[in-house]
């Protein structure tokens, strides 16, 4: 062998810190190898569903007159030739639901001339004027409805009414009354 002695080195400590060097190494791995699958992120496991939202909106109609009578006190005609309500103004709330371009339409009718037994006062002696976009001034009439208001579209509108009534000399003495219906149409 070329007159070299190979020797086997059998020192006890330095076995000893081998064997600990190597599992120490060992400790370190696993705990590397550990470190790694925990800061890796989770694989999530996912499932998805779609849900359809469905809502139903109809035409809708809403009227509020702030008053449901209107009064006219007695005045000589001629100092008064024209009585304004009592109640005057009175509010009016109109709300519609509709598409963007409906025609929404606020209007009165009359059923009959303002009554007091066999008297009567015509009820085109009752006007009004009104306050508030879109609503309309006009005289009551009992054969063809009069339009109180218009408007394109959804919303909620609000104006004001003031009734005058025409006075004269030739009214006979009473307590006369008429009812008129307001109607707000919603296409």
């Amino acid at each position: 062998m070329n007159g070299a002695t190979r020797a086997t080195v059998r020192n006890p400590a330095f076995l000893e810190a081998t064997r600990l060097g190597s599992r120490r190494l060992r400790v370190l791995t696993m705990g590397a190898v550990i470190a790694v699958v925990l800061a890796r992120p989770a694989l999530a496991v996912t499932d998805t569903q779609n849900l359809t939202v469905n809502a139903t909106v109809s035409a809708t109609a809403s009227l509020t007159i702030g008053s449901s009578s209107i009064n006219f006190p007695s005045a000589d005609p001629d100092a008064s030739p024209s009585i304004a309500a009592d109640e005057n103004p009175v509010s009016v709330t109109v709300g519609a639901r509709t598409s963007t371009s409906g025609n929404v339409t606020l209007t009165v009718l009359a059923d009959g001339d303002l009554v007091s037994g066999s008297d009567t006062i015509p009820i085109s002696a009752v006007t009004w004027t009104a306050t508030g976009s879109g609503f309309a001034s006009g005289t009551m009439n009992k054969t063809t409805a009069q339009s109180a208001g218009s408007w394109t579209g959804c919303g909620s509108r609000s104006g004001t009414f003031s009734f005058a009534l025409s006075n004269s000399w030739s009214y006979a003495t009473g307590s006369y009354s008429a009812t008129v219906t307001y109607t707000l149409t919603v296409p």
